[in-house]
């Protein structure tokens, strides 16, 4: 297994988009909140080896899972909206027809019951990779005056979720409290020393930092596991000497009316990936450093294209 010989990821080289070009669904493009998919595939280059298990909790649209099949891993996915389980499913059909040798399993539910979900994967995880959700609506997707001569902003594809239940309409408390659920469950899921590595950014509220990475941080420890390593995951580019901005309009706006007022504040460019381990141990579902996949083949959850349990096909 490689291991971590720099503190930062040069994870920003290509735009999001760029990225996801070709190997997502055209409609993947909807999904407000997604995980970088350089990101995703550098986490678990770097703390798995093929045929390992690894999940993600809330794999919208299945970033994880896609780089996970892509490098040869196997995946499990839940995702509290159907419709964006749906496009997992999708992705991972997709990836699959590009020659992606992992197989994909993905779930529709509340993960805050991850472990009641996913019962016969305890103990098998080699990864978690996840990311937390940042509120009820995101940017999304803009058009400022600037692009189109009109004024004012418009907006879309901003919103993970209508449903009140879900953890992105929370406040920051309720938001923590179920996280740590999830991170309890998940703690669970991974095997005797693996990896649980949670993607997160400080965000603002009215002006004011939120020191999102650091309530995580608690949480994760708060749920037995180790902290192990903080890499930061650049979301701008490097090249010729100087930094590539891949801020979003809202950032650069935010920081602007800041410096106005007299506070000199900066737009975000990049990620905490902080990484933990759960301690090694005696596993109460034996050794399982490898997912058998085809002594699973018979319950109809996993296939060459994975479907959502109870779908009907």
């Amino acid at each position: 297994m490689a291991e971590v010989t720099t503190s930062v990821w040069a994870t920003g080289q290509q735009p999001s988009r760029v990225q996801r070009k070709g190997r997502y669904v055209r409609e993947s493009m909807r999904h407000p909140g997604k995980m970088l998919p350089s990101i995703a595939a550098r986490v678990i280059e770097t703390y798995t080896e093929p045929g390992e298990l690894v999940v993600d909790p809330m794999c919208g649209i299945g970033t994880t899972l896609v780089e996970a099949a892509h490098l040869g891993r196997h995946a499990a996915g839940v995702e509290y909206e159907e419709k964006w389980a749906r496009l997992a499913v999708a992705n991972l059909g997709h990836a699959r027809q590009q020659g992606a040798t992992g197989f994909g399993r993905v779930m529709a539910g509340d993960s805050r019951h991850i472990a009641r979900l996913l019962p016969d994967l305890l103990g098998r995880a080699a990864l978690v990779l996840t990311s937390p959700p940042y509120g009820a609506a995101t940017h999304g997707h803009i058009r400022s005056t600037r692009d189109t001569g009109e004024p004012g902003v418009r907006k879309w594809n901003q919103r993970y979720s209508a449903d009140r239940e879900n953890l992105a309409h929370q406040q920051l408390p309720h938001l923590l409290e179920g996280f740590g659920r999830i991170l309890d469950g998940c703690a669970e899921l991974l095997r005797p020393g693996g990896v649980a590595a949670i993607t997160v950014r400080p965000y603002r509220v009215r002006g004011e930092l939120v020191d999102l990475p650091g309530h995580v941080h608690q949480l994760a420890e708060k749920a037995g596991l180790v902290f192990a390593d903080r890499i930061v995951c650049l979301l701008c580019g490097l090249g010729d000497g100087r930094l590539l901005n891949r801020a979003s309009f809202f950032q650069l706006h935010e920081a602007r009316k800041a410096w106005a007022r007299g506070t000199p504040i900066h737009a975000i460019a990049h990620e905490d990936l902080l990484v933990f381990r759960r301690l090694p141990s005696a596993s109460a579902t034996g050794q399982a450093d490898v997912w058998p996949m085809h002594a699973r083949r018979r319950s109809g959850q996993y296939s060459q294209a994975p479907l959502i349990p109870g779908d009907g096909q």
